[in-house]
């Protein structure tokens, strides 16, 4: 207790620092990955894809971020551990921070597309299970968050599968596939304007004040979803092409479709990323400044500061305008060949799974996610149109990453114990 009052600014700035500097680490690295299918597929340009992800990504932690940040502050060890010396959970907080934040940024400048989920779940547990004791964890719920982790990109696959050979279906295998994009793709719009809005109303809209019915949600979720389809369709309506070309002509002036129907979908995944994975940099944060400012209180449930969310959402923007470049490469173009269609069905499939983690609290792993559906897209062409060795190198660095943060924690842990005379 003399250790939370004696050094009370200093743990809080600390705690702050290194969540910035996780942040920054999702940005890089995890924001990386999503916003990859945009630039592999050639929708946008890495300078738009920053732009977009810096608008979306910082909406979608804003305003929505609060509902998992609980899953990861409270679900993962148990805090009675903790009650007769609460400066451990701080200082074991603080080093979590600091080790997946030095993970991220060692992978981002390897290119390596890994999971952030991984690496903070993976700090608190090293040092928890180290520092105090192998039962401080909750293992049965550490067990539930790697099911998810199986599941999760299993789930995206299988949309993202459906996905892209709807449109397949529907547009490609038509005799006109231009007349049939014009027909088709501003509904696709309109399904992933609902799905982005709904979740925007439901979680995010309560932060800032506004709590409407179920009802009322989602009738305003259905209303938006009509008018980003119907400017969907204008927008389609505006572009010139020739209506009298051959059909290798038609697929490529269909591309050209799905390049804007890329857009919102990115702006989609970029809104739903952002809600789920600032947990990961904030949850510490939180953790550190509830027990610190109440004299070392630990509360099941404490509500959020108002400068944490903020941080959290700021340094994800950072890290991808700074250090993103790398990791895009990677999740862009070596998995498999992308285009604008095979992009939307893969990045349609991962929002909507991460926007239903994210509704349900489970911290689940975007980074697999995205990965599961860019699977499923491929795999809808066939076995041959994975690049295996790329695969293969990836599932390799989502395996290190967990004892990387583990390992890392308890050694940046016993660091700062030391340090403040515990």
């Amino acid at each position: 207790m003399d250790i939370l009052s004696t050094y009370h600014m200093t743990l809080i700035v600390l705690a702050a620092a290194f969540g910035l500097f996780m942040a920054w680490g999702i940005g890089a690295n995890d924001v990386a990955n999503a916003m990859g299918t945009s630039v592999g597929s050639k929708a946008l340009t890495i300078k738009q894809a920053i732009i977009v992800a810096m608008i979306f990504e910082f909406a979608g932690a804003y305003l929505a971020g609060g509902e998992v940040t609980s899953t990861i502050r409270n679900g993962i060890i148990d805090s009675s551990y903790y009650t007769h010396a609460p400066e451990l959970l701080v200082f074991g907080m603080i080093g979590s921070l600091l080790a997946a934040g030095t993970w991220l940024l060692i992978a981002s400048w390897a290119g390596w597309p890994v999971s952030t989920t991984h690496s903070i779940i993976g700090a608190i547990v090293g040092f928890s299970a180290v520092g105090v004791g192998v039962e401080s964890v909750k293992w049965s719920a550490v067990g539930g968050i790697v099911g998810s982790w199986v599941i999760t990109p299993l789930i995206a696959g299988v949309i993202a599968y459906f996905v892209f050979l709807s449109a397949q279906k529907l547009i490609f295998d038509n005799e006109n596939p231009l007349r049939m994009a014009k027909r088709y793709v501003p509904f696709y719009m309109g399904i992933t304007g609902f799905m982005i809005s709904l979740v925007t109303i439901k979680k995010g809209l309560k932060h800032v004040g506004i709590d409407l019915s179920n009802n009322e949600g989602y009738l305003l979720a259905v209303a938006i979803g009509v008018v980003v389809g119907s400017l969907g369709k204008i927008l389609i309506a505006r572009l010139k092409f020739d209506e009298n070309g051959d059909k290798t002509s038609h697929y490529a002036n269909v591309e050209k479709v799905f390049a804007i129907l890329m857009i919102v979908t990115a702006c989609s995944m970029a809104f739903a990323h952002g809600s789920n994975d600032v947990a990961n940099a904030i949850g510490p944060v939180a953790a550190v400044a509830s027990v610190v400012q109440s004299g070392g209180v630990i509360s099941a449930t404490s509500k959020l500061a108002w400068w944490v969310l903020p941080i959290g959402a700021l340094g994800i923007v950072l890290g991808l305008a700074m250090f993103g470049r790398r990791v895009i490469a990677t999740i862009g173009k070596g998995i498999t060949h992308l285009t604008p269609s095979r992009g939307f069905a893969a990045e349609l499939a991962a929002a909507t799974t991460v926007v239903i983690a994210s509704g349900t609290g489970l911290p689940i792993s975007t980074t697999q996610t995205l990965v599961g559906a860019v699977l499923g897209v491929g795999m809808a062409r066939g076995i041959a149109a994975l690049n295996l060795g790329v695969v293969r190198n990836i599932v390799v660095s989502w395996v290190v990453t967990l004892p990387a943060g583990a390992v890392m924690s308890i050694i940046f842990f016993y660091i700062i114990r030391t340090i403040f005379g515990a």
